[in-house]
């Protein structure tokens, strides 16, 4: 029976014990707001390493303070960030898994109430502890406040601080990290014509629009081991005809693997409002195309809920690793389960937990 699904997979030098990922996926929990990671976070990542995923990526971490969705995000702008990510890295590895972080910049989506434990919603007020955002062209999100559109110094600081984050990444252990440009985060902004009028060197066409993440992939490959794997979370398309595109996704794919991203995470959408049809596996398409057309290792995301699901996206070349988010939630001893589904002998079920797989 194949089991593509549970087969290991190995970028530069390092070796992911199966195709069962856990994506990003925000929490909100830093009641102190100083971007520290708690022990809820030690615990989340734990339970996913421990329930046999062959790699777990922390939540969109902020690499400026102002970077963030919210003030109860995560950071890794100072070395007290650093210093609270080494042991719960440590502790995952230690269950089996690799562990990555996705570093990110929240653009003109920043300074938002958290998506829960608060009333409000929208951009915080400056009372609130809100603060000014910043995007490639000063254009709001409908119903956030409006950016201030960056200059090319602000540009510059932010790609000295995703690589200045990159190294501290390192620091704390981690196994790789991926650049968020996705969901109308800023890298996003700059992708996307919709969000980007900008008539300088970082807008107007693909290689214009494309310069601000080639700058922060080549910043943060110079901080990183050259055996560390380096990914980037790209939204596909727009879902909208006048912005970005599968085919123009995978062209950027190809370009940012020649300057050394060894995996594209696949996701879609969140740049502006629109009609996207939700679906099991809705997205899973966009990472076809973007990997028969670029040739590069894809990652797929969204509403892959089911061991068999995920193991005929593997198993079908759609994509090389099942990102498995709202479902891991619900179970994070998804990849335990789906070896038990698909019949695969594995030898990383924690001792504890032999009696329930005999």
């Amino acid at each position: 029976m194949s089991h593509a699904l549970l087969e290991p997979i190995t970028l530069r030098g390092t070796t992911f014990r199966n195709r069962v990922w856990i994506p990003p996926m925000c929490q909100y929990v830093v009641d102190a707001e100083d971007g520290v990671p708690t022990p809820w976070h030690l615990m989340h990542i734990g339970s996913f390493a421990r329930g046999g995923a062959g790699a777990v990526i922390v939540e969109a971490t902020g690499v400026v303070p102002e970077g963030r969705i919210s003030p109860r995000d995560l950071g890794l702008w100072n070395d007290t960030q650093r210093d609270a990510f080494a042991p719960i890295v440590s502790f995952a590895q230690s269950l089996g898994a690799k562990v990555g972080i996705q570093l990110a910049h929240a653009g003109r989506k920043a300074s938002t109430h958290p998506e829960w434990g608060t009333d409000g919603t929208g951009s915080l007020t400056e009372a609130e502890g809100g603060w000014q955002t910043v995007a490639p062209s000063a254009l709001a999100f409908e119903g956030l406040d409006a950016p201030v559109a960056l200059d090319e110094a602000g540009i510059a600081d932010l790609v000295s601080a995703f690589a200045d984050s990159a190294r501290r990444a390192v620091e704390a252990g981690f196994d790789f990290v991926e650049i968020h440009g996705a969901h109308g985060y800023l890298v996003h902004e700059f992708l996307s014509p919709l969000s980007n009028e900008r008539t300088d060197a970082y807008g107007g066409d693909l290689a214009g629009r494309s310069r601000f993440l080639f700058e922060i992939v080549d910043a943060v490959r110079a901080e990183i081991p050259q055996d560390m794997p380096l990914l980037v979370r790209l939204s596909a398309t727009d879902w909208n005809d006048a912005g970005v595109t599968v085919p123009e996704t995978a062209e950027l794919a190809a370009l940012l693997a020649d300057r050394g991203v060894d995996l594209i995470d696949v996701s879609t959408g969140g740049n502006v409002l629109a009609d996207i049809p939700v679906g099991p596996g809705y997205q899973v398409p966009a990472a076809a195309e973007v990997r028969a057309s670029s040739g590069v290792p894809v990652s797929a995301v969204g509403m892959i809920d089911e061991p068999k699901q995920a193991e005929q996206i593997v198993a079908t070349g759609q994509a090389d690793v099942a990102m498995i988010g709202r479902e891991a939630l619900r179970d994070p001893n998804f990849a335990l389960r789906a070896a038990r589904e698909l019949r695969v002998d594995i030898d990383y079920v924690p001792r504890p937990y032999h009696r329930a797989y005999k």
